[in-house]
Parts: C-alpha cells; structure tokens; sequence
C-alpha cells in the first residue's frame, strides 16, 4: 500500500484548472519519473498546469484554480452553513490580498480578460548564488513570496488595466524594467508592494515582492520554471483535466524544510534526508453531482536510489465483510507497509506513532516481537474494517462495532505457531480463558474475560486467510461469508474510486454512521465542520511504476440548504466586492 513517457505537445489546448486550497487536500504519498521534451520558448502544454512555464522551479507548492461562474455555483451546492463560511473565508483573505486591498473587483476589473483559471504559487525563500542562506535560520512564511499567473484572453483589456492600475490607498504605482520586460509597482508605505508585468501579451504575472516578480521572468526566458522540475513534465498529464475545478503541485522536500522551520515542528536530518528521494506531489479536484473527486500522482526524485515495489494486489477484502461495514483499509502487503512506514517514520517527532513506540507497545502488552513473530507471515492482502454490532431484533449489542483484522498469510504453518503463543500469553499473563468454538461450523478461537464477556475470537476463513476480531461479538458476520457484501453496497460502489485496477490499496468510511455512533479524536482543526458536511470518503491507490504512485478520492458530500439561493458577492470569493 503506498500513501500514493508522454510525449508534451506544443499545440495549445484547453488548459485545465488547478486547486486554491492548501488545506482540503492534504494528505497522501510518493512516485516517479522518466523525461519529457520541453515545449519552445512562450509555449506549453495543455496537460501541464497553467503558469508552469513561469513559476520557477523552486516553488513550494502551486495550485490552480477555474474562473468559470457556474463551477463556483455548483461548489456552493455542497456542504453546511459552517463548511462554507470557512472555505469562503479562507478564499477571500486571497481575493483581499491581491485584488481588494488595492483597489481591484473581480468582476470589472478582471473578469473582462483572464482566461478560464488562473494559477497561484508560493515560491521557497531566495538564496544568494554566492553565499547560500542556511535552512536554519529559514521562517515558515517570512521570506516566501507568491506570484500569481492570470493567463489572458483579451489582450487589449490586460494591457489597459496594467497601464492605467487603481489609485493605491497610500503610496504609488512606478514603471521599471528588468532584462527588457516593462514593470509597474506599488511602492507602499511598508514595503508590501505589488508587482505587476505583462508576458508576451498572454500572461499577467503579479507577485507581492518584486523580487519574486524578477524570478519569474527569469523562469519564464531561460527555462528554469516548473516544467522542467524533475519528472512534473511525465507526470503531471496523468491527473490533469481539462474541466477540472482546480489542480495543484506540491514540491516535497522543499516545502518539508519550511514547514518543519515552524516552532515544535522541526524535523530531524535523518528524516529530511529521507524526504529528498520524494519530488513532487500532484492533484486534479473535479466537481461531480454527489461530491468532489481528487484525482493524484507523486513521484520520487529521478536521481534517487529508493524504488517502489509495483505490488497491487488488494481489491478482494471488501468481498468477505457485510454491507453494514462501517469503515475498510485494505492494502495488498502490511510487511511491506511497515518498512515504509519505518522509513518516512523512525525519529520523526510528526508520525503519528513512531516504530519504536509500536514495537515496545506489541513487545509489553504481548511479549511478542513485532517483524519477527507477527509480520514475517503478514506478506499478503490485508484489512483492518469496523462492523457494527446490531443484533436481529435491531437492538445493539452490549459493544457497539467489532474492530475486524484480516490478513493473507504467507506462511500458514508459522501463522498459527504465532496465535498459538499470542493465546498461551493471554491466558498466562491476563488470565483469559482460551476456548475453542465454532460459527457456522467453522472453527474459531475465543477469549473469554474474567468475567465471562468475549473479547476476541481468531480463526481461518479459508486455507490462508486469518482473522481476529476485537470489541463486539461480530464474528457471525463474516463467517461464513456473508451474502450481501461489502463491496455490493450501493454507498461503497458509488463512492469507492474504480478506475484504478488493479489497486494497492482501498479505503472507506461511512462517515455519518460513524459521526452519529462514536466520539471521535480530533485529527485536525474543523474536523467537525468538516465531517458534519461529509456523506461517504472513498480513496484507492496504485503503484504505476517503480518511481510513481496514482490515487483516488472520492468526497460524498451533503447538499446545501442554500444551493438554491445565488451567493451575495460580498460573502463569495470568486465574485466582486459589489452587489450583483
């Protein structure tokens, strides 16, 4: 389970659009390279992210966004009244930095000319060629600059606006230029100028530092921008789409070293020297009827030694568990998931568990060790799933849900010498009892607590596959397999992404059933807003190759109550400042 050559034409396509939001996407892995012939000077493929061709290549993380109205409509659609305001919020601090607080409208002033997305970067602090700043004394966002890319459709409508800019509230505009190319810039009272300037009459860059401004175009002439970051060029078509809502990059050893700069964020050099074989990170968000789809790719550094093992194997577990299945994570090696998880993991203070913690923990509540007596026979599929405890009559049993651990074993006969000695220890030391039984004819093995309750049950469903089950008596439920599956619910087929086949792994939530039944940790800030808007979470992903990873993500999202009602313009970031 990973947790995640095209040939680039020069001929201008629709371009697709690319993501605002940092924080909704968050999440996922690693993959792979090759090489790509780059596009002549002023000209780029429609399958690359818009700007690519002016960013320059040390960005941290760039993302796209669509200026179509109706896509902004249809986004107001999903969610809750707190869901929106948040993303609304979050959004309009950007309109306000770059459009609002210099005097800018959206809907007049831009709207007029700019293509159908435009691209927002944050670029990596400036080093001096001739004396390198030390990482160490880098801020997570003090010397970071962003630089918009607006691609433009009317030329003679950019042009006026660069020509003719707002009246600033205090300071004032001057012309400059650099290696030939005209600049206007807001010189305010406290040096936070904008920068504006007007590339081969097809795109407007404007930065908030006008050094960043020079970057670009630098980027932009001698070819040292995004596009030619190692493998973006390979591996970015795999995602794009040319309706998408948004899209983004994301450069992972760089913007590993800045976020760790942060107070109590600080990762050791072991682990960053790890981060280093990762290159980049990649996604395409598209609105769909019922939610939001992301589709992603992340890929190793080309000259990194570290290779991927291409093991798809998962995709039958959801076929042994019920259709009440709360929740399912499923991968195809959990031997190999281990030692990927040791190698991103030990001595970094963010894991959320370190190995070490892990090992010691098996080690004490079992006295058994972890790789050698547990995870030698675990090489094959596995699932770890949550499957409510409901009794016949409806009522629920004395647990609400069974945590349900499978796993194909590799060695059957070594296996069972290992739930041989895990029983042995929990009868010796805990004082269990361990008695044989049977569901359905098969046999089970069940730990019965001093006083008398069962806690565990551990047996075969076939000739090698184990499984345990912990917490509620669900053992009924999946012996013998049950006869409405899983993967036959019509929320787990209509959530769970299918177009990667074969998969490294899958995974899916319920995540209503389990927002209503249980009190769960918080993970992240909002994580209720956030569930509270959230129907269903599917996500597969598969190992393209030895240097690449491709995920899906599906999002079931709620409906709006106000998805009838069209959004006042003050309240909406993709619209101006003025009534309509």
């Amino acid at each position: 389970m990973a947790l995640p050559i095209v040939s680039v034409p020069v001929k201008k396509k629709q371009k697709p659009s690319l993501a605002l939001t940092l924080s909704a996407t968050g999440l996922l892995i690693i993959g792979g390279g090759v090489a790509y012939r780059l596009f002549s000077q002023g000209h780029f493929s429609g399958n690359l992210l818009v700007g690519a061709n002016i960013i320059p290549n040390d960005a941290l993380f760039a993302a796209s966004v669509t200026t179509d109205p109706k896509q902004w409509q249809k986004l107001q659609e999903f969610g809750t009244k707190e869901s929106q305001a948040q993303l609304n919020q979050t959004l309009m601090q950007l309109r306000d930095r770059f459009l609002t607080n210099n005097g800018f409208n959206f809907e007049q002033d831009i709207q007029p000319w700019v293509d159908k997305e435009v691209t927002l970067a944050i670029l990596a602090p400036e080093t001096n060629q001739s004396k390198p700043v030390a990482t160490d004394s880098l801020t997570p966002d003090s010397q970071q600059s962003m630089v918009m890319v607006l691609p433009v459709k009317n030329s003679e409508l950019a042009q006026k606006i660069l020509a003719q800019p707002k009246a600033l509230k205090t300071g004032k505009w001057i012309d400059r230029t650099y290696q030939g190319v005209p600049i206007k810039q807001s010189e305010g009272e406290f040096g936070t100028n904008l920068s504006a300037t007007l590339l081969d009459k097809r795109f407007l860059v404007i930065t908030d530092n006008p050094k960043a401004t020079e970057r670009a175009i630098d980027a932009y002439k001698h070819q040292t921008s995004l596009a030619t970051v190692g493998s973006f060029a390979e591996n970015f078509p795999k995602i794009s789409e040319s309706n998408s809502f948004a899209q983004f990059y994301i450069n992972v050893p760089n913007a590993a070293k800045i976020a760790t700069k942060a107070p109590n964020r600080r990762l050791p050099a072991q682990v960053l020297a790890q981060l280093q074989n990762n290159q980049g990170l990649a996604g395409a968000i598209s609105l769909e009827s019922d939610g939001i789809r992301l589709k992603g790719v992340s890929w190793l550094n080309p000259q990194s030694q570290r290779l991927l093992s291409v093991d798809n194997s998962a995709g039958n577990m959801q076929q042994r568990m019920p259709a009440e299945t709360l929740m399912m994570l499923s991968g195809s090696n959990l031997q190999r998931l281990w030692g990927d998880y040791i190698l991103t993991s030990q001595g970094n203070p963010l894991s959320p568990v370190s190995p070490e913690q892990l090992r010691s923990g098996v080690k004490s509540l079992t006295s058994l060790d972890l790789e050698r007596d547990l995870l030698s026979w675990m090489k094959g599929e596995f699932a770890v799933s949550l499957i409510p405890n409901v009794q016949n009559n409806g009522a629920p049993g004395d647990f609400r849900a069974g945590l349900v651990f499978m796993v194909k074993a590799s060695d059957r006969k070594l296996a069972e010498a290992s739930l041989q000695k895990l029983d042995d220890i929990i009868k010796t030391q805990y004082q269990f009892q361990i008695q044989p039984g049977t569901v359905a004819g098969q046999p089970v093995v069940n730990w019965i607590g001093p006083f008398g309750t069962l806690t565990a049950s551990h047996g075969w469903l076939d000739q090698d596959t184990a499984f345990m089950v912990l917490g509620a008596p669900v053992t009924d439920k999946i012996v013998p397999k049950p006869t409405s599956t899983l993967a036959s619910n019509l929320a787990y087929q209509q959530t769970v992404p299918t177009e990667l086949n074969p998969t490294n792994s899958a995974f899916f939530i319920d995540v209503e059933r389990m927002v209503n039944n249980f009190t769960l940790n918080t993970l992240f800030p909002k994580q209720r807003t956030f569930l509270e808007a959230t129907r269903f979470i599917g996500a597969t992903t598969s190992v393209s190759d030895s240097r690449s990873t491709r995920y899906d993500i599906f999002l079931s999202l709620k409906k709006s109550t106000n998805a009838a009602t069209v959004p006042n313009s003050e309240n909406h970031p993709n619209i101006s400042n003025s009534k309509p």
